[in-house]
């Protein structure tokens, strides 16, 4: 977008009517929210609940005031948001990307609080000083961030394979690339057929380079940035530090030797699990949570021997026993306040309090797990389902799983905040790998790669990110099937450089140098 901060202003101050567009279980389908109700506007991953619902109804009595939410289905938002923005009618909370252009513009213009100093004077509202400098926008945080893992990327494998082969989980990436070689050639799926290989690589849909993907969890094992460094003064992109090289020599060792999946320049995210449970590749390098994926997935194909599958590893040291890990921003979006709608502090203050009950350990169990009593109990300090046979229940648990834990700070499917209980996984081997993602976490937190530039926004990125950002991450794939040299891949950096990347470094530099 390229409106003006004093158009865009305008626009956001202009006297209107509460949001409530006709969205999916928008309770109100004239566009206006019911008298006294506070409005939201929030990503949807399944059916959208009833607002006459069980759950729904939980909420409001949690929080005391009626709630008109208008759940948009995650692959729209992004869009829906753009539209939001532009529009005169914004909700009371807009769950959000504090980094996406139109909403940084909007909120600089004055149409979002700044909540930097006020965020303190609720206890229940997550607070970590790196996250909160991570999600702001120059210093500014403009919403309350979602709770994730500030650790979590990590290595999933098939178990049987490396069990069969007589293998132990990776610690080093040498480790990794023998386990792949020895999945191709050694046939351990034992069906006396070459028809496996190792490492399941997808296309990253990301539209910046750095987006904790499998190839940038490699580039930061080697010693590269993670997103940037500051190296003797000069801020650095990951994509032109040396160690990024050696990264991507490995990961192309993978790909002309075979040990990665043909596909892996177009096999699509959405069917990246497709290979491991249909027992074609053995490993993927992603969140932890996948694990949970997974298992389940195993169940749904043969519930005999499911939980002999999977195995998890943490991320590695290089090839001379250094090691540094790929930590993640520890937030997913924020929840922002309008100052078109909530226009005074009281009733900023009000907003805040329901944020802050709904973050409290009432509010993460009841978004994060559902009804206790109803849809699970609590046994060894872990929440269990319960009653899931029942219809009324299932929805509960859908309206929680796929809707309502997006309301709360912890968003987090499967990674619940300490306040929520954690599920109680249905076979030892599972509790087994959630007790190792705690672990592996914590230990790789450790050596974490952090990046200095997430609370900066650099001007020329915002302008100049469509044509900026494809030119490194475009270069990256042609090199890795060989349609690039390196020279040639090298020479695209440069013209990264000469388009507007030399700037968008300076800008990020001189932001962090004031601090």
């Amino acid at each position: 977008m390229n409106t003006t901060p004093r158009r865009l202003l305008a626009g956001m101050f202009a006297l209107t009517t509460l949001f409530g567009a006709a969205a999916c279980g928008s309770e109100n389908e004239g566009g206006q929210a019911a008298p006294g109700a506070l409005n939201l506007m929030v990503k949807l991953f399944g059916t959208a609940p009833d607002p006459n619902g069980e759950m729904h109804k939980a909420v409001e009595k949690l929080v005391g005031k009626k709630l008109d939410i208008t759940w948009v289905p995650n692959a729209d938002y992004a869009s829906k948001t753009n539209v939001t923005l532009a529009s005169d009618k914004l909700p009371d909370l807009l769950v959000v990307n504090p980094k996406d252009a139109a909403f940084t513009k909007a909120a600089q213009a004055g149409a979002f609080w700044d909540l930097t100093d006020k965020i303190k004077k609720y206890p229940n509202l997550p607070q970590d000083p790196r996250i909160l400098a991570n999600a702001s926008t120059n210093g500014k945080n403009y919403g309350v961030y979602r709770i994730r893992p500030l650790l979590r990327s990590a290595i999933m494998l098939r178990k049987d394979w490396l069990d069969k082969l007589g293998l132990k989980e990776p610690e080093t990436t040498d480790d990794l690339y023998e386990i792949a070689k020895a999945f191709t050639e050694k046939d351990p799926d034992g069906n006396g057929k070459k028809d496996t290989y190792g490492l399941i690589l997808p296309k990253w849909p990301a539209p910046t380079f750095s987006a904790s993907s499998p190839y940038n969890a490699i580039d930061v094992w080697f010693g590269a940035p993670n997103g940037h460094a500051v190296r003797d003064g000069k801020l650095v992109p990951e994509f032109d530090a040396p160690e990024f090289w050696e990264a991507q020599k490995y990961i192309k060792k993978f790909i002309d030797e075979g040990l990665t999946n043909p596909d892996w320049a177009t096999l699509d995210t959405a069917k990246w699990l497709d290979p491991f449970v249909q027992g074609k590749g053995g490993i993927i390098i992603d969140v932890n949570v996948r694990a949970d994926e997974l298992f389940q997935l195993f169940k749904q194909a043969d519930a005999s021997d499911y939980q002999t599958k999977v195995a998890m590893a943490g991320n590695l040291k290089r090839p001379d026993g250094r090691k540094f890990s790929l930590p993640f921003t520890g937030y997913n979006d924020v929840i922002a306040i309008s100052k078109q709608t909530v226009r005074t502090e009281a009733q900023l203050d009000d907003v805040l309090k329901v944020m802050d009950k709904l973050a409290s350990k009432e509010g993460a169990t009841l978004l994060n797990n559902g009804i206790e009593g109803k849809n699970f109990t609590v046994d060894g300090g872990y929440a269990v389902k319960i009653n899931d046979q029942d219809p009324a229940v299932q929805t509960i648990n859908n309206d929680v799983e796929k809707a309502f834990i997006q309301l709360g700070t912890s968003a987090s499917v499967g990674t619940p905040s300490d306040k929520a209980y954690a599920w109680k996984r249905a076979t030892p081997e599972e509790q087994a790998i959630e007790e190792e993602k705690t672990t592996l976490s914590e230990l790789d937190l450790q050596t974490a790669q952090h990046d200095p530039t997430l609370p900066y926004i650099s001007e020329t990125a915002v302008d100049k990110g469509a044509t900026l950002n494809p030119i490194p991450t475009d270069g990256r794939i042609k090199f890795l099937a060989g349609e690039l040299t390196e020279e040639q891949f090298k020479a695209e950096i440069k013209r990264w450089y000469d388009s507007g990347g030399t700037q968008v470094m300076a800008e990020l530099l001189e932001l962090i140098n004031k601090g």
